[in-house]
């Protein structure tokens, strides 16, 4: 035997059959387990596959999940509750449209100019004291000035005006006359003369042209007194759209009223106005400010001007309240029809309504009605002027 073939060097078992026999069962198994898995995979894909579609079907065919909830638009918001001054009728808070009406005697001699307080009324009443010379009753409910005055004495053309209006009546003393039907009528009463806490004597003035108070003292004043609340019953005042459209009329150079108020093709232009009340000292005039729908008023033949803010005395209304005219027992004091019905002219944007006033007692409201005396004629929201004057002693001209 040849011993030659059994060295001891290194075989290559790669070259060996069993070995290649061994390599390929490795690799075949190997491509059936690689087979297997992806045939899992696949298997388990498509499975996920069919139950997305499965669940995607059964989506569309609930109706009850595919369709979405309806939500209800939101209820549109409550509109905003206005409120407006029952004085004057133009729009305020609520807390200064239940303010009690306060009513304020106010001087007009010349020692007594320039007046304070007079240009933030919602309502002056003008009439002659004695002598011809005139006195104011200046009426407050939403405004609160800080300074109000000369204050004088009472009378009883005043006193039934006051009382009409459930006002707090403020005076610094008065006719016996005045001061008798303060008590009878059961005005509510704030008399300097009695609590001179709430008035001061300036010292830039003589008196009696000199006492003078604001609305907070007055307001402590009621307050102290009781006098909380006012129940009257307001002037018609022209509704809100209706001034609007008054507004866009006068843009366009067209002649403008309200609807209410006697159709605008009777009603003629007055854009200047004249009261001969007694004499130059006291008679007025008014020109009316188109722009600004306001009276510019005249006294004296001088602008009327508020002491405190400088401003020219511009109501939005003037009237002309005719009535009787005379002179009481003494000879002094004047005396004025205020009850029963008479004649009246309103001076509104820029033009003359005929009218007609009413006051069925003392202490009944005065009213202004249309010239048929039976329905209210709608004034125009703001300071209301009011004249207390004899027929044939107004002018006016367009």
């Amino acid at each position: 035997m040849d011993n030659s073939q059994n060295t001891t060097g290194p075989v290559d078992v790669t070259k060996h059959s069993r070995f290649q026999d061994f390599k390929k069962k490795l690799q075949t198994t190997f491509k059936n387990q690689d087979k297997k898995r992806l045939a899992i995979i696949g298997g388990i894909s498509l499975a996920v596959l069919i139950a997305g579609s499965v669940m995607a079907f059964t989506l569309i065919k609930d109706d009850s999940v595919v369709t979405p909830a309806v939500i209800p638009e939101p209820a549109p918001p409550e509109p905003e509750e206005k409120f407006y001054s029952p004085l004057t009728g133009v729009e305020v808070s609520k807390e200064l449209s239940e303010r009690p009406v306060t009513a304020v005697m106010i001087e007009n001699s010349i020692d007594a100019r320039p007046q304070a307080g007079l240009e933030e009324a919602g309502i002056v009443f003008e009439a002659i004291a004695e002598g011809g010379i005139t006195r104011f009753m200046a009426v407050y409910q939403e405004a609160q000035p800080g300074k109000i005055g000369p204050i004088r004495s009472a009378r009883p053309y005043y006193v039934q005006w006051a009382k009409g209006l459930d006002a707090a009546y403020t005076h610094s003393g008065g006719s016996g006359p005045a001061l008798a039907l303060i008590q009878t009528l059961g005005v509510k009463d704030l008399d300097h003369g009695k609590s001179s806490g709430y008035f001061d004597r300036v010292s830039n003035r003589f008196a009696p042209h000199n006492v003078y108070t604001d609305m907070g003292r007055l307001d402590q004043f009621k307050n102290d007194k009781g006098y909380t609340t006012s129940e009257f019953t307001p002037f018609a005042r022209v509704e809100i759209e209706e001034e609007t459209e008054v507004e866009v009329t006068e843009a366009s150079g067209e002649s403008a009223t309200s609807e209410e108020a006697t159709p605008a093709a009777t009603n003629p232009k007055a854009n200047s106005i004249s009261f001969d009340i007694s004499s130059s000292n006291y008679n007025t005039s008014y020109t009316y400010d188109a722009a600004a729908k306001l009276y510019r008023r005249v006294m004296a033949g001088l602008p009327h001007k508020d002491e405190v803010s400088g401003k020219q005395i511009s109501p939005s209304v003037v009237i002309a309240l005719y009535t009787d005219y005379g002179i009481a027992a003494n000879n002094i004091h004047s005396v004025y029809r205020t009850t029963g019905t008479g004649q009246a002219e309103v001076f509104q944007n820029g033009e003359v309504i005929k009218a007609t006033w009413r006051k069925t007692s003392e202490s009944a409201p005065l009213e202004i009605l249309k010239a048929n005396g039976k329905d209210p004629l709608p004034l125009n929201r703001g300071q209301t002027w009011i004249t207390a004057i004899q027929q044939g002693r107004v002018s006016h001209s367009p």
